[in-house]
């Protein structure tokens, strides 16, 4: 469920793009901050309206540590998204790519220092393959890498990527109604954004002018429907089932889906949006990176399987035929 949560939000990437491109063709003079606290604002004002549709009865039963699970979350995913797409304004993709990954290194170096326990090998070694996997896919290069604007706001949102991922898992959650702080986080997301707005100091007429074409209305309706209805619901309800670490590790497939995906839609939203919006090509890197971090996955998962099968067979065993 993991992995396809991350084929979900890969198809934000493209998309995300497309409607960055089509917005700035409507207000050349709006800023970067503005397009995409923007995008949040809008994106999980409706994902919310749609999650409050599925759950309105049961509300009157939300408890306080649903409450605070949304909050917590709303908080961590709105400044993690904020930056990570205002910083990518500032720096190269792949810059971008590569240090956005880096929650697959701070989660266990994290619980590391909380819990003073070193981290399995299976997990040191599956997180730098994950680390030269997308090194690889994202065509890094540490000979030019330099920590201004963008690449120092790539990493602050990739550090509250991994404040939310461990946020979700915390045992004092465990037995909360995913749709109640679900929709909690979703408000808060869209509230922090809209601070954002306002404080950029455009005018609402303005603002909205971002939205004048038709097919940005489009691109809303993949974010809300695919990338946070499909992605965030499935993150919240699956991933507090996933260990931490593992699930840092599986999000990383995100860049491998978003690759591919970005092999065909940009020519469909070009079309959509009448923007500049070429395909990517297939390339070795593309594969060897994907290769690199399939199999962090799957190195961090034989340990677990192996135990899955042997408390099986062991319980098998004592039976009676």
């Amino acid at each position: 469920m993991l992995v396809l949560c991350t084929l979900f939000w890969a198809v934000s990437f493209p998309t995300m793009k497309a409607l960055n491109l089509a917005q700035q063709a409507s207000i050349p003079e709006g800023g970067s901050w503005l397009f995409a606290a923007l995008c949040v604002m809008l994106r999980f004002f409706f994902s919310a309206l749609i999650v409050l549709g599925f759950c309105w009865r049961s509300l009157r039963r939300i408890s306080r540590g649903e409450i605070q699970q949304g909050v917590g979350l709303g908080l961590f995913g709105a400044g993690g998204l904020l930056f990570q797409v205002d910083g990518l304004m500032y720096t190269s993709a792949s810059t971008s790519a590569f240090l956005t990954q880096c929650y697959a290194v701070f989660i266990p170096m994290w619980l590391a220092l909380v819990r003073r326990r070193w981290p399995p090998l299976s997990v040191w070694m599956a997180c730098m393959l994950v680390v030269w996997g997308v090194t690889i896919l994202s065509d890094f290069q540490w000979s030019e890498f330099r920590l201004g604007r963008g690449e120092g706001e790539t990493l602050m949102g990739s550090l509250l990527f991994t404040g939310q991922i461990l946020w979700l898992e915390r045992p004092i959650y465990a037995g909360n109604n995913p749709n109640h702080f679900s929709l909690v986080m979703f408000v808060v997301m869209s509230m922090v954004a809209l601070g954002v707005v306002l404080g950029t100091g455009h005018s609402p007429s303005a603002s909205m002018a971002a939205f004048q074409h038709p097919a940005s209305w489009g691109f809303l309706a993949i974010l809300v429907l695919v990338c946070t209805m499909g992605g965030y619901m499935l993150m919240n309800y699956w991933q507090p089932l996933v260990p931490a670490t593992q699930a840092g590790l599986i999000y990383c497939l995100e860049p491998v889906f978003a690759s591919l995906f970005a092999m065909f839609l940009p020519a469909w939203f070009a079309g959509w949006a009448d923007i500049e919006y070429p395909n990517e090509q297939l390339t070795v890197t593309l594969l060897w990176g994907g290769i690199l971090i399939t199999a962090a996955n799957i190195i961090v998962q034989i340990p677990l399987s192996l135990k899955f099968i042997f408390r099986n067979g062991r319980a098998t065993e004592t039976e009676p035929s």
